[in-house]
C-alpha cells in the first residue's frame, strides 16, 4: 500500500503544479486509480505461447504483455478444468469448498452463493465500474430458468455493473449471448427451449443427422445442431439469437472495445474472457489455416490477434499507462477435446503443455500450470518471476491496491509479487475441484491418493494423474514429474498431508 499510495501523491503533485495550483479535479481523482483487465484464455497451455518457449505458434501480442511487464514462471489456474478455476477466479475461494464448482451443464443455476465478496463487488465498493465480457460458463438464474425472461441472478448479482456474456460455453447448448439479463436478439414469438434430459421432437441432432454437420464430434458433442456444429444439450427456438462461431471472437472484441470506450472517464475492471481455444474451434476465414497447426492453433492466432487489438485501442484512448493487464488461462490444453478438427494430426511438433505432465482434466502440473503475465506500464518493470502466484489471490491482491478490506477465505495478498517488487508470493498452494488436489508447497508438489479413475483419460489422451498411491515430485529438479520420491520422503508426505487436512478444515 505504501507504493500505491505514493504513486497517488505524485500524480496528485503533478495534477496541482500542472493546473498552475488549483485543487485536483474530481475527473482525476477518479483516474487516479488504475483500470483493471484480466484477459482470461480458455485451455491455452504453457507451450502455446512464444513467450514461454513455443517456436511453432508464434503469439506476439501475448509477448507484448509478458515482454512489458512480468511473465510468472510459476503461474497457477486454481483447477484442471474451466468453471472451478473460473470460480475461484472472482469469488477468491478455493473450488473445493464448493461442491458444484465443477464442470457445469449449460443450464445450471448460478454457482455463486449472493451477498459474498467477490473480485467485482470489492473493486465496485473501490468505486471501479466492473464489467465481463465472453466466456461465463458460472451458471445463470435458479432451477428451471426460463430463458424467455429475465435471466437472474447472474453477473449483475455478484459485483458486475454490466456483462455481455455467452451464457455458458461454445459447445454447450444454449447457444446465445446474453446481455446484463436478456438474450440478445431474442424474438418473443420464437421461443427458447433448452433441455439435458431429451431432444425436442422434430429437432435433428448430431448424432441421428450426420450429414446436416460441418464439424463432426469424436466423442460427444451430438446433440443439437446450430451452424453446422452439434453441441452438448437440446435446445429449441431463438433462431434469431444464436451466435455465429466464426464472429464470436470479433463479437466479444468489439464488445471489450466499447466498454472501455464507455468507461474511459472512470475507474473500471474489465474481465475479457475469451473463448479460444476450447471446442469447437471455429475460426473466422480471415484465420483458417493461418497456424499451419489445424483450428486449434488458427483460434490462437486470432485471441492473439484480438488481444492485440484491444491494447492498441487502449492505446489509441490514452489509457495505457493507468491499465493493469493481466493475462491468463483458467486451465491446461488438450487436444481432442470432442471434435474431428485435426488438432492431433496437424500438433506436429508444437508441445502445448511446454515440458509439463499432463493437462487439462490432469492433476500433473500441466493441468493446472500456465501462462501468467502481469503489465503495468511505468510502473512495473519489465522482468521474469519465479514467484508462485495463483488467479485465486486477485482478490486480495486488489483489495490491497484498492485500499479495500478482502473477506474471502483462501485469496492471498500477493501484489508485491504482482507489481514486481517482491520475488516471493504463495508459501504454498491447493489445486483442484472436490477431492481432486495437488499441493504444492516450496519446490514440491503432492498428488494424494485418489480412488477410482485411470491413469490415462481414453477420451483427450492425457495422465489424470490419478494412483492410488500418494505422489511426491521436486518441480525445480524433476519438472516433468517423472521420478516420484514419496517413499523416500516420508515425513515430507505426512506433513504435506496434514497440511492439506488443516487448509480443508478452515
Amino acid at each position: 500500500m505504501k507504493f500505491y499510495n505514493s504513486i497517488i501523491a505524485i500524480f496528485t503533485a503533478f495534477t496541482i503544479i500542472g493546473c498552475g495550483g488549483s485543487k485536483t479535479t474530481e475527473k482525476t481523482k477518479q483516474n487516479s486509480k488504475p483500470n483493471i483487465v484480466v484477459i482470461y484464455a480458455d485451455d491455452l497451455g504453457y507451450g502455446d505461447v512464444s513467450s514461454y518457449g513455443s517456436t511453432e505458434l508464434i503469439t506476439p501480442n501475448f509477448d507484448r504483455i509478458a515482454n512489458e511487464g512480468i511473465r510468472f514462471t510459476n503461474g497457477y489456474a486454481s483447477s484442471p478444468t474451466c468453471t472451478p478455476s473460473r470460480f475461484a477466479l472472482l469469488s477468491g475461494k478455493y473450488p473445493f469448498r464448493t461442491q458444484r464448482a465443477r464442470v457445469l451443464p449449460g443450464n445450471a443455476p448460478l454457482l455463486f452463493e449472493l451477498g459474498n465478496q467477490t473480485l467485482p463487488s470489492m473493486l465496485h465498493d473501490a468505486g471501479y465500474f466492473t464489467g465481463v465480457v465472453g466466456k461465463w460458463h458460472l451458471g445463470l438464474g435458479g432451477e428451471n430458468l426460463d430463458w424467455n425472461q429475465e435471466i437472474k441472478p447472474g453477473p449483475l448479482e455478484i459485483g458486475f455493473d454490466y456483462s455481455y456474456i455467452m451464457a455458458s460455453t461454445n459447445d454447450r447448448v444454449p447457444s446465445v449471448y446474453v446481455e446484463n439479463h436478456n438474450i440478445v436478439g431474442l424474438d418473443p414469438n420464437d421461443p427458447i427451449e433448452v433441455s439435458y434430459k431429451k431432444n425436442f421432437e422434430g429437432e435433428p441432432t448430431g448424432k441421428e443427422n450426420p450429414e446436416l454437420l460441418k464439424v463432426h464430434p469424436s466423442h460427444g458433442h451430438d446433440m443439437s445442431i446450430h451452424n453446422g456444429i452439434s453441441r452438448i444439450g437440446y435446445m429449441r427456438g431463438g433462431k434469431d439469437a444464436l451466435f455465429i462461431d466464426e464472429d464470436m471472437s470479433d463479437d466479444f472484441l468489439r464488445e471489450s472495445k466499447k466498454y472501455i470506450n464507455d468507461h474511459k472517464d472512470e475507474p473500471f475492471f474489465l474481465f475479457y474472457s475469451l473463448h479460444q481455444p476450447h471446442v469447437p474451434r471455429i475460426p473466422h476465414p480471415r484465420f483458417a489455416g493461418k497456424s499451419g497447426l489445424g483450428p486449434r492453433g488458427d483460434v490462437i492466432l486470432e485471441a492473439d490477434w484480438a488481444v492485440g487489438q484491444f491494447l492498441d485501442e487502449l492505446d489509441r484512448l490514452g489509457l495505457t499507462e493507468n491499465t493493469i493487464i493481466v493475462f491468463s488461462s483458467d486451465n491446461g490444453p488438450v487436444l481432442d477435446d470432442g471434435y474431428h478438427d485435426d488438432a492431433v494430426t496437424k500438433n506436429g511438433t508444437h508441445t502445448p503443455r511446454g515440458g509439463l505432465r499432463g493437462g487439462k482434466y490432469s492433476l500433473f502440473d500441466a493441468g493446472t500450470h500456465v501462462p501468467f503475465m502481469v503489465r503495468w506500464p511505468g510502473t512495473i518493470k519489465p522482468g521474469v518471476s519465479d514467484a508462485l502466484v495463483c488467479q485465486v489471490d486477485f482478490t486480495a491482491s486488489f483489495a490491497a491496491l484498492t485500499g479495500q478490506e478482502n473477506s474471502t477465505p483462501d485469496s492471498e495478498n500477493v501484489l508485491d509479487a504482482f507489481l514486481g517488487k517482491s520475488d516471493k508470493g504463495r508459501n504454498s498452494l491447493l489445486l483442484g475441484q472436490s477431492n481432486i488436489t495437488s499441493f504444492i508447497k516450496g519446490d514440491y508438489v503432492l498428488i494424494p491418493p485418489h480412488k477410482g479413475g485411470k491413469m490415462t483419460n481414453k477420451w483427450v489422451n492425457i495422465e489424470t494423474g490419478r494412483n492410488k498411491n500418494v505422489q511426491l515430485y521436486n518441480l525445480k529438479t524433476d519438472r516433468n514429474q517423472q521420478n516420484n520420491i514419496a517413499k523416500d520422503n516420508p515425513e515430507m508426505v505426512e506433513a504435506m498431508l496434514a497440511e492439506i487436512e488443516s487448509i480443508k478444515s478452515k
